[in-house]
């Protein structure tokens, strides 16, 4: 059970990823939006029109059957923040013992810039394999639910022949 509901999530932060990228290349950069992924589908907060995210998504689940993965991996993913988050502050404690505090400050700085640095390519990797699953060849796109006045969409997806 909750290895189907991690496999649906995985697969949805895939779908999720391919659309809000689409939706950036059609409606701009400038776009401001975030995606969550559950394991029925994903939200897209923001106000982006129903129409745009309806095409976005069904484009992005087609590619992504058609074996384009590196839809499924962004450097837009709250993956690659947390990823940052957690190796910059080990780097960090892990220089911070010994000497003065004059030694110390340089030394926890430099550690989390290369800590920061190093982490983008983890996120990546992290989303690749851990996250994101872009094996959407049994799912299909449901519905698109607009909510709070269009500032709110959840794209509800399903698996053939799964349970209900």
């Amino acid at each position: 059970m909750l290895g189907r509901f991690v496999a649906n999530v995985r697969r949805n932060h895939a779908l999720e990823h391919a659309t809000v990228q689409l939706l950036l290349a059609r409606l701009g950069p400038d776009l401001r939006l975030v995606g969550r992924a559950v394991n029925d589908g994903f939200y897209i907060y923001g106000n982006v029109p129903t129409n745009s995210l309806q095409e976005c998504a069904a484009e992005g689940l087609a590619r992504l059957k058609r074996g384009e993965s590196f839809w499924a991996v962004t450097p837009l993913c709250g993956t690659n923040i947390v990823t940052a988050g957690i190796v910059a502050s080990l780097a960090s404690l892990a220089v911070s013992g010994g000497g003065s505090r004059g030694e110390k400050v340089p030394n926890a700085m430099l550690a989390g810039i290369v800590a920061v640095t190093l982490s983008q390519p983890l996120g990546r990797l992290l989303q690749k394999h851990l996250t994101t699953s872009p094996d959407l060849a049994d799912t299909e796109i449901v519905g698109v639910e607009r909510r709070n006045n269009g500032s709110v969409h959840k794209v509800l997806t399903s698996r053939a022949g799964a349970p209900a």
